[in-house]
């Protein structure tokens, strides 16, 4: 074509946009996929003992490889996008999950499947942070509270339905496919993300201008601390309970590394011209007052999701799949409430909605503290519906003032920064969760027993009526008196891990309502740039 025949007729050059829930969907679907595989695994463990021949503490790091992977590329993701641009390391991370996906599913011996495992987490790592930024940059300012609420439900949905998901496949298929069904899902991502996603011109400038500088001043100290700091913090995090946190000398040893590379960090980042991790946006008391609270409602949802099945299924006697169920109904109330918040999120005050969730949380905390061996299903469903009303007044308001003062050119650092703290909030809340849960059922079975004795009436008339009843059902002799013994100890345990569980739950809301003066500081900026929508046909 020769240069005379470039100039095109006007109406090809003025084309409507595509609609930007094109967009939308295009890159929702690798978050989706990134917070499902951080779960889905966990209900093939037994499978992949049996198929790698590994015991339970060897296959943990099928798990543990990809969440450090995953949390050690968050904070890197506004340094790649400088470098090569947010829709390139969208996609690259997209193709790079993929090839790990498939790889996971080929692997037959457990370092390989960690190995595959690492890679497929830093493919996951910038999907989350890359997307958020999109995002922003795409939908104009009344309508983002709509595009937080897409990009809310997968980050929060995702961790709830994978043991459901993952628990059919192995249950109707093998292990390699909780694997495997993420490749056609990449392939149709990375079409549409080509197809549809671009980066606005006064972003991609910007960019390119502080990629200029920043290949002259490569921050390589940073970037070392960052990974030696992250990884071994979420190495604690992930085994420190399994070795008995600081009883353990391996434990000591990495949690000081990580102190000491941590504490570097800081130091570097807010020294270095150009550093790789922009810890300055924490003073920007809207965002750092946002992403914390953000941070312990992420504890709060893993740790809930934690708990509730572990108390269901040792308990109240509900297996696998009714547990899960009866988690279904918060995941459906998020599904239907979170564009409602989303719709109503420009009419009613961000503090006054986050307050609300705080406040609805703490009060279903309060419930579930009051939980005993009697709780109905019906007690537990309506309790996880309020929940799921709370955590969607949470996320969206909070995911969007969080970033509303941050320039578009430095938003892949802000949500790099806010979806780290939201991992590792839940990474510390599962693990101070796990600790005390058996800390606090020993300390009860301590104070029980002591008050335990046969010369007490209500002792008396309770060992009496098991001997009885073992008596009346063929058990003679000294078996009585052992079996009797035997059934009140473990009545004793089972109440023990009641108060256990009451108290974690009264944890959980008061833990919340400690953040509750941060919504003081959630104050939408009183101008805002107009953001148009750049996406092309």
């Amino acid at each position: 074509m020769s240069v005379g025949t470039i100039a095109l007729p006007h109406p090809a050059t003025e084309r409507k946009p595509v609609n930007k829930w094109l967009v939308t969907i295009s890159i929702t679907f690798g978050t989706l996929m990134g917070a499902i595989d951080a779960s889905i695994v966990n209900v093939a463990v037994p499978h992949l003992m049996g198929s790698l021949g590994v015991t339970v503490e060897q296959v943990t790091w099928v798990t543990t490889g990809f969440v450090i992977a995953t949390v050690m590329v968050m904070p890197l993701t506004g340094f790649l996008a400088r470098l090569f641009g947010q829709k390139r390391v969208y996609l690259f991370c997209l193709v790079l999950f993929g090839i790990g996906s498939a790889l996971c599913g080929m692997a037959r011996t457990l370092p390989l499947l960690v190995v595959f495992r690492i890679i497929q987490g830093i493919g996951a790592g910038a999907l989350q942070p890359t997307e958020q930024a999109i995002l922003r940059q795409t939908f104009p300012p009344q309508e983002q509270g709509m595009a937080m609420a897409v990009f809310g439900m997968a980050v929060v949905l995702g961790p709830a339905f994978g043991p459901t998901l993952g628990g059919y496949i192995v249950d109707n298929y093998s292990w390699p496919w909780i694997f495997y069904i993420n490749i056609p899902v990449c392939v149709v991502s990375v079409l549409m993300v080509t197809r549809f996603v671009h980066e606005p011109a006064d972003v991609r400038d910007a960019l390119r201008a502080m990629a200029a500088r920043q290949r002259k001043n490569m921050d390589w100290w940073g970037i070392g601390l960052l990974i030696a700091g992250l990884g071994t913090l979420q190495y604690v995090l992930e085994e420190g309970n399994r070795n008995d946190w600081f009883e353990s000398g391996e434990i000591k040893t990495i949690a000081f590394v990580s102190v000491i590379s941590l504490v570097l960090l800081v130091v570097r980042e807010l020294s270095a011209r150009v550093p790789a991790v922009d810890i300055s946006l924490f003073k920007d008391m809207v965002f750092f007052s946002g992403t914390m609270i953000g941070a312990v409602m992420f504890a709060m949802l893993m740790s809930v999701t934690f708990l509730l099945p572990l108390f269901m299924q040792t308990l109240l006697g509900f297996t696998a799949t009714q547990s899960g169920l009866a988690l279904m109904p918060r995941s459906l109330t998020m599904l239907v409430v979170m564009p409602i918040v989303g719709r109503i999120y420009n009419r009613v005050s961000p503090r006054a909605v986050v307050a609300f969730g705080i406040l609805v949380f703490a009060y279903t905390a309060w419930l579930m503290g009051h939980y005993t061996l009697a709780t109905s299903s019906r007690g537990i469903v309506n309790v996880l519906i309020l929940q799921g009303v709370a955590f969607s007044c949470l996320f969206i308001p909070l995911t969007t003032i969080a970033l509303s003062s941050i320039p578009r050119h430095r938003l892949s650092d802000a949500t790099g920064l806010n979806s780290l703290l939201r991992q590792v909030g839940g990474s510390i809340g599962l693990a101070i969760m796990a600790t005390l849960m058996s800390r606090f059922a020993t300390r009860a079975r301590g104070a029980m027993l002591a008050n335990i004795s046969m010369d007490r009436l209500a002792v008396a008339t309770r060992i009496g009526a098991m001997q009885r009843m073992l008596a009346a059902r063929g058990v003679a002799g000294p078996a009585v008196q052992t079996t009797a013994a035997q059934m009140l100890d473990l009545q004793v345990r089972q109440q023990a891990m009641v108060l256990s569980f009451e108290r974690l739950f009264l944890i959980c809301g008061i833990a919340f309502l400690c953040v509750l003066p941060l919504v003081f500081f959630l104050k939408m900026p009183e101008t805002s740039e107009k953001i148009e929508v750049h996406v092309e046909m």
